[in-house]
């Protein structure tokens, strides 16, 4: 599909139809509320771009409940859904890493933080992403909110990109 008619396409869904495409990409429901409801876009880029502002605009309550529908980094995602396949595919790197060196840190960071850790893992490889696990770790809250925050439009717009292949 190209993007013309990605975005003839997606003007003409319902709101809910539109919401849930929106989700696969941002668990966040006010995000996809706001993509939505910003409807009718008059090409790809300008929606891109109401999305990037809407995900920068998020609370860290909206933020959190965006992490919820992401796997720990290093598990198999499973399911068959959309942001499932999408998953799989952004953590191909993980390859056969060592996966309980990724369980450990995962805890560590989960007992930190309190939510999963987030980093766009399109293109990375195992070893550079455990390495960014372990120095993040040593974030004070404040800054690890604001780093996630910033891995979240990454993972945002590369979905997003992907809907509209």
């Amino acid at each position: 599909m190209d993007e013309k008619e990605g975005t003839v396409r997606f003007n003409a869904l319902s709101r809910a139809e539109a919401e849930a495409e929106l989700l696969t990409c941002c668990a966040s429901r006010r995000w996809a509320a706001a993509v939505a409801g910003g409807r009718p876009y008059d090409s790809v880029t300008d929606l891109f771009a109401a999305a990037g502002a809407a995900v920068r605009d998020l609370e860290w309550p909206d933020v959190r409940e965006a992490l919820r529908a992401h796997p720990r980094i290093g598990d198999r995602p499973r399911g068959e859904g959309r942001e499932s396949a999408w998953s799989r595919g952004e953590q191909a790197g993980v390859g056969g890493a060592d996966r309980a060196a990724f369980a450990d840190a995962n805890v560590a960071y989960e007992d930190r933080f309190g939510h999963v850790f987030l980093i766009c893992a399109s293109g990375r490889g195992a070893e550079e992403m455990l390495a960014e696990l372990r120095e993040r770790l040593t974030n004070d809250p404040r800054t690890e909110r604001s780093v996630v925050h910033d891995e979240l439009v990454k993972i945002t717009e590369l979905r997003l990109r992907k809907l509209f292949r």
